[in-house]
């Protein structure tokens, strides 16, 4: 009888299957539609079980309760991103997971285009807040959550002075800038590449569902469109992650930052 203690050790494991998909040069359109949509699901799950109680138990705006619910879903999917590069090449990397990192546009010519996609969805998303107004008040008076409204200023109104100053201190860096860099890695570098063989369907497919993710303001969808559009069609078409990155938590922190100023200064209406 063979000694099978003499054999030579064989690996028999194999690679998850999961896994397998999730890291392939291309995503089944089912698979794509879930991994852009499932995390807006668990942040409104996350705000509702965790971050809305508590936030309402310190009497706080539920701004930062959104906050929180975001910095819940999105740090650990920033890690599931490295955890997947560390799967691929052994270290905890986005290398090989977030693509269109390669630099291909010259710095000259990445800062003018960013500068002119801070200004145009600046300007864009102020203007079409009549249009979220609309929306919001034709079809979304439903929606349960507090301080839902077409206005930015309804997730703060009716707080007092340094309530509302303790609470854009702690989320300007997280909505203002980490956690829109965040969805940028994962949607427009993670997901948009692995369904770029759609070809043009792709910037338009990862631009709608990434407005639909934002299940909290679902009156805001349209403008999210019009405004976003621009920057992951030039991504999709340069292959240069920065172009999002510079416009979507560039504008965020522009927008953050000012209206944390106000708040200080009191010059909010």
């Amino acid at each position: 009888m063979e000694n099978t203690l003499t054999r030579p050790a064989t690996s028999t494991v194999r690679p998850n299957r999961l896994v397998e998909l999730l890291l392939a040069d291309r995503h089944p359109l089912t698979l794509s539609i879930a991994l852009h949509l499932v995390p807006g699901a668990l942040v409104v799950a996350a705000y509702l079980f965790l971050a809305e109680p508590f936030v309402k138990a310190i009497d706080y705006p539920v701004f930062l309760a959104w906050a929180i619910a975001l910095v819940i879903v999105l740090v650990p999917l920033m890690f599931g991103l490295l955890w997947l590069g560390r799967v691929r090449t052994g270290r905890y990397t986005l290398r090989t997971v977030a693509h269109y990192r390669d630099r291909p546009i010259s710095r000259g010519k990445i800062i003018a285009l960013i500068a002119v996609l801070i200004v145009w969805m600046t300007v864009v998303s102020l203007a079409l807040v009549p249009l979220d107004d609309f929306m919001f008040g034709n079809f979304f008076t439903w929606v349960p959550f507090e301080g839902a409204g077409g206005s930015a200023t309804t997730y703060i109104d009716g707080y007092a002075h340094s309530q509302l100053v303790v609470t854009m201190l702690i989320c300007l860096p997280l909505t203002g800038f980490t956690l829109p860099l965040i969805e940028e890695y994962y949607f427009r570098g993670f997901l948009l590449p692995r369904i770029a063989h759609l070809r043009w369907g792709a910037p338009v497919l990862n631009t709608v569902l990434f407005s639909v993710y934002h299940f909290w303001a679902p009156w805001t969808v349209l403008s999210k469109i019009v405004f976003l559009f621009p920057a992951v069609w030039l991504v999709w078409r340069k292959h240069d992650i920065r172009i999002s990155i510079g416009m979507h938590p560039g504008t965020c922190l522009l927008m953050a930052t000012i209206g944390t100023i106000a708040i200080i200064l009191g010059v909010t209406p």
